[in-house]
């Protein structure tokens, strides 16, 4: 008992300090290009370690081990191969010129740029992008809702939809109370708690688990699992083979990081761009590095069911909980590992926030900003704008809450697909908006179209056909909706000189 309520402490303490963050950075907070933008002030690190914080949602401390500790080397390495390329390409092309494009043109939403580039007087962009994003950001926050129920769950017993909703008041508060300032800076704490957490898992587990050779030899007894060539099957037993259109479909999960807007807008928050390749260089480092350890983290956990210092975790569901499995064993050895553990459970608690809310905070402009104000032609001023966000915040969480109640959804599985819809839908205008003048607003809005549907059909419908069709649904919409939006633009009419003249000023300035 006493073990549980100095774990229950720590946890609180830190919940505690989020929503302190988040009053203090409430003052001064009516302007909407704070609440949004945080008054583009971000400083290199801050901004690469929000950006990346808010990208390694749940499913850095939950899904990659959870996949690793199921299936082996294959699907986590090959995803965070592609996930390591898609940060560098994004933070070196991108950054820079997103930032520049956008400050040039006033926008302080993604929807807002994209309708500003394109010289979209009937905002109909607008509407389509704000549609992709309240689609495909609510079942994101949905995912790292469930893994704050499965952390609660596991830990305390406690019931996981209760533990759920507590969850999504705290993010909500603190999202709506203190806007992207108050983001980014509990993004920054996050990331530092999520690290601490990765590292102090890595040496108690193989620890427990009889050393590291004996982790290895753990994994290479089992067939298919230590190699990136085959993949385990835990129910048969059994190896399959890992072929070249699977690694290339997984590696497509780097496409994503081209259409993420809780992402882009970091890039456009950068206080100087000439300070954006110390944020690349700090952002890679940490990516790689953190998602590395987590893969371990899955493999020495297997290792330790093997030796059955916590259970054998089956199903995707139950192996993504493997982390709090081990921090809990972690908490039986006393009350300084107890505090230990408390922080570390605090990271995983940081992996879910840092991306939630983000998401909660995109979503919420998506609405205030873009679809009531820019399509549907009502102007607010800024401090309706900034109240309008903060309902918002709060009834995406409660549909966000109703998605996640299932207990057994996987979080991997929740954020695969959400990934998907934002590269594919977004991905592809975003590229073409920054490096091709002749790319037009038809072309835009039929790529983006096309992408979000393509993501759908393909998983639900094409994918079942199976053998080379069931292939990460990203690959093939970013692809179509790349083609689309190029044909398009080369059938239609060429952009008006100002929107050309605008894309010149930019890439000479």
């Amino acid at each position: 008992m006493g073990i549980q309520f100095t774990i229950g402490i720590v946890i609180v303490l830190y919940l505690v300090m989020m929503i302190l963050i988040g009053v203090i950075f409430s003052k001064g907070n009516d302007d909407a290009g704070d609440f949004y933008l945080g008054g583009r002030k971000l400083g290199p690190f801050v901004a690469a370690m929000s950006a990346e914080a808010s990208d390694m949602s749940s499913w850095l401390l939950l899904g990659i081990p959870g996949v690793a500790y199921l299936t082996g080397l294959a699907d986590a390495t090959w995803t965070i191969i592609g996930l390591a390329i898609g940060t560098y390409l994004n933070w070196l092309f991108v950054a820079k010129r997103l930032r520049r494009y956008t400050e040039n043109i006033g926008a302080i939403t993604i929807p807002e740029y994209f309708a500003a580039r394109y010289n979209d007087k009937k905002n109909l962009i607008t509407l389509i992008s704000a549609i992709v994003i309240v689609i495909f950001f609510i079942p994101y926050v949905a995912s790292g809702f469930a893994a704050c129920g499965k952390l609660f769950n596991t830990l305390f017993g406690v019931n996981y939809l209760f533990a759920m909703i507590v969850s999504a008041i705290i993010i909500a508060l603190y999202c709506s109370l203190g806007g992207f300032k108050a983001v980014c800076m509990t993004d920054l704490i996050q990331s530092l708690a999520m690290t601490v957490s990765l590292i102090v898992v890595i040496f108690f587990g193989i620890n427990q688990a009889g050393g590291f050779d004996q982790v290895i030899e753990n994994a290479k007894s089992l067939p298919g699992y230590f190699t990136i060539t085959q993949i385990h099957d835990p129910v048969a037993k059994s190896a399959k083979p890992y072929g070249l259109l699977t690694i290339c479909s997984t590696l497509a999960w780097g496409l994503g990081y081209f259409g993420m807007p809780h992402i882009l807008v970091r890039f456009m928050a950068i206080e100087d761009e000439k300070k954006i390749k110390l944020s690349r260089r700090v952002a890679s480092v940490w990516v790689v590095i953190a998602m590395f350890v987590a893969l371990l983290i899955g493999i020495i956990g297997l290792a330790m069911s093997a030796t059955g210092k916590i259970p054998v975790l089956e199903g995707s569901g139950n192996a993504e909980r493997v982390i709090i499995y081990i921090t809990n064993l972690m908490s039986s050895y006393g009350i300084l590992p107890a505090i230990i553990a408390g922080i570390i459970l605090s990271g995983i608690l940081a992996a879910t926030m840092s991306t939630a809310d983000s998401q909660l905070l995109a979503s919420a402009s998506a609405i205030s900003a873009d679809l009531i104000q820019a399509f549907g032609k009502k102007k607010l001023d800024d401090e309706t704008q900034v109240k309008v966000a903060k309902i918002t915040v709060v009834i995406i969480s409660v549909i966000a809450v109703f998605i996640a109640r299932d207990p057994d959804s996987s979080v991997f599985q929740i954020v695969s697909f959400a990934w998907a819809g934002f590269g594919a839908a977004f991905g592809p205008v975003v590229l073409l908006s920054l490096f091709w003048k002749r790319s037009n607003l038809q072309g835009a809005i039929a790529g983006m179209i096309a992408g979000g549907a393509f993501v759908f059909i393909w998983k639900y419908v094409i994918a079942k056909l199976g053998g080379a069709f069931a292939i990460y649904e990203l690959l093939p919409a970013f692809l179509i909706a790349l083609v689309v939006n190029i044909v398009v633009s080369l059938v239609t009419k060429a952009p008006d000189a100002v929107t050309t003249e605008t894309f010149d000023a930019v890439k000479n300035s």
